[in-house]
This record gives C-alpha cells, structure tokens and sequence, in this order.
C-alpha cells in the first residue's frame, strides 16, 4: 500500500488537563473545515517522524517540542479527499517552549478542556472518538490502528497494543 505520511501531534499543558487544538475555520474548501484537531501535517522528503513532528508544531503553533511521546499510528485507507491512503504518527508532546500562535493559514488555536475532547462537546472527525481515549490515556501504551474509509466516512476501527 503506498500511503501519505503524516504526523499528528496533541501539545498539553503542564498539568496534561488540556490540549492545543486547532479549529480548522480558515479555508472552506478544506476537508477539515469546522473539525478540532491536533496539530500536524504531511512529512516532508528526507525528515523523520520525529523532526517532522517538530517542524509541523512549530510552523502551526510556534512551539518548540521538548518533550515527545509516541502514542501510536494509525492506517486511513481511503481517508484522502480523492480516496488517499494516509498513514500517521501520533504524539504527545508533554513538554514544549514558546507561545503558542492564537492561529495560522489553517485556522484558530485553542486550548481545550482533554475531558470536553473525549467526551466530545466540540465538532471533530467522528473517527477521532476511537484512538483519542487511547491519546490521552492515564496509563498509556502504544498502539497501532487501522481505520478504513469510504467515502468520507469511517467503516471500521481496530488497533492493537504493546
């Protein structure tokens, strides 16, 4: 399968309460348009995961990731607007330098309440609800997930742990 590699990375506060999310309300030509979600992107040529993480935060937020922890990835057969496969790396990032933006070209920053995320009170990617109890998980382990799509719309989750 030849996917597109993506890094997808949820920046908590020091107390792990909340998480910097982006609203993604800047292009309405976007498939994420109206979505909350963590920050990230595509990897670029040559860059690891980790230094793509680094990267994507710190042109998205203005952060500099201190602290990183993997959570997991996930396989999106089909997630792409054209039927894509992606595949991404997800993580948390405990500790970080800087001032968060309060936007960029893709939308408005905000930091949320983690219980509000999980018991979502906020529009999300429907999908999201299954691995993000596993994101911010009190004990966590990583995990890896694939969850196929079709037509937009997610047909089936399933993941395992370490």
């Amino acid at each position: 399968m030849q996917a597109i590699l993506a890094t997808l990375g949820y920046v908590l506060s020091p107390d792990r309460q909340q998480v910097l999310m982006i609203r993604r309300d800047a292009r309405p030509d976007d498939i994420h348009y109206g979505y909350y979600n963590g920050l990230g992107g595509k990897l670029e040529p040559g860059e690891d995961v980790v230094a793509g993480l680094r990267r994507e935060i710190h042109e998205e937020a203005g952060l500099d990731c201190t602290g990183i922890e993997l959570a997991g990835t996930v396989s999106w057969p089909g997630f792409g607007r054209n039927g894509e496969n992606w595949f991404g790396f997800l993580f948390r990032v405990t500790e970080w330098t800087g001032d968060p933006h309060t936007s960029n070209d893709e939308g408005s920053l905000h930091w949320m309440p983690v219980e509000e995320i999980l018991a979502g009170k906020h529009p999300m990617w429907e999908s999201d609800r299954h691995f993000l109890p596993l994101v911010f998980a009190t004990t966590p382990q990583v995990f890896h997930g694939v969850m196929p799509f079709t037509a937009g719309k997610a047909v089936s989750w399933d993941f395992t742990t370490l």
